[in-house]
């Protein structure tokens, strides 16, 4: 019995009757000998891992555009706090923690440059519109390993392109992930705009406050604790109504105080400028996108690759492209 089958037969000794266990997976679009150490869920992780496009989430904006200081949330930051508060929900509940993993890892690697303000421009601009969550399957489909993909597991695309609010995956495990998404965003963007004196502790809600705590890590300990309680043994991951109702008041609060907020925003608009030329550039000069995005441009056609394209971008990347097509060298300081 190899490494992979021993795991395989305490997936169905040690887990919950409600998990997806690797041996139950509707499998790859493209078949593959199976790996004699790791399960097919372990298998997706290592892909996502070593992708190029996980690793440029380490300069891709979470809320906050070119943050002065170094404790600022990243896409990074982001996508590591969602695995560890989902996979704590996931061991409890007696979920496939590789799975959740795998999803996790993976739910945002489509974003793109400057946060949500770059994908609401790439919206306004690609016919049919633009979600970074569509766009991190296509990532994982098409793009990665230079236009093969990662060919992952169906229930890790099912899990990554239903992550998002209003989505409902087909899996506990991708359940879990899209709540803790939430869990995560929120109370980590509170912390930022503490940080950053967007908001102060008495802005927020006395009532939501006295119920969730009053510090980052009592509310995430209030929060993922009542998705545990509230899910076990149910057939789907839940919030109570009243964890749930002050996580949307919670919610509700940092869209208006911080989200909005013109002190925390006032830079998206000059993003989303350099960004529209940046696709308007490169839909006038095809033949300047780079060697992997020519063959899009030929099966796609031009829009769809100059897209791919910037929303691959890091933040840095996407300020130095602008320089060098649109400031003259003669500006640059020296």
């Amino acid at each position: 019995m190899t490494i992979r089958e021993q795991r395989l037969a305490q997936e169905h000794t040690l887990l919950s009757p409600h998990a997806c266990r690797a041996d139950q997976s509707r499998g790859r679009e493209r078949k593959e000998e199976e790996c004699p150490i790791r399960t097919c869920f372990q298998r997706d992780i290592d892909r996502i891992v070593y992708s190029k496009a996980f690793r440029r989430l380490k300069h891709k904006t979470q809320v906050f555009l070119q943050p002065e200081g170094d404790h600022y949330r990243t896409r990074m930051t982001h996508t590591l706090e969602v695995n560890r508060i989902a996979r704590t929900i996931a061991r409890a509940l007696g979920l496939n923690e590789d799975l959740t993993e795998a999803i996790a890892l993976g739910h945002d690697l489509g974003h793109t440059p400057f946060g949500h303000a770059g994908e609401r421009l790439l919206s306004s601009l690609m016919p049919g519109g633009f979600a970074h969550y569509q766009q991190s399957l296509r990532v994982v489909d098409r793009l990665e390993k230079g236009g093969e993909g990662l060919n992952l597991t169906w229930e890790v695309r099912n899990g990554i392109v239903c992550h998002t609010k209003g989505q409902q995956a087909a899996t506990l495990e991708g359940q879990v992930v899209r709540l803790a998404d939430q869990i995560a965003y929120i109370n980590h963007d509170i912390e930022d705009a503490l940080r950053g004196k967007i908001i102060y502790p008495m802005d927020i809600p006395l009532s939501v406050s006295n119920l969730l705590g009053f510090t980052h890590s009592e509310r995430i300990s209030t929060l993922v604790a009542d998705v545990i309680e509230s899910s076990q043994d149910q057939d789907s991951i839940r919030q109570s109504p009243a964890i749930g109702e002050a996580m949307a008041t919670l919610r509700e609060f940092m869209f208006d105080s911080v989200y909005t907020n013109p002190v925390a925003k006032g830079e998206e608009s000059k993003a989303q400028d350099m960004l529209r030329r940046l696709f308007e550039y490169y839909q006038q000069n095809p033949d300047e996108l780079p060697d992997d995005f020519q063959d899009i441009r030929v099966k796609e056609g031009v829009d769809r690759a100059v897209c791919d394209y910037i929303a691959g971008m890091t933040d840095p990347f996407a300020i130095e492209r602008f320089s060098e097509l649109f400031i003259p060298m003669s500006w640059t300081v020296k």
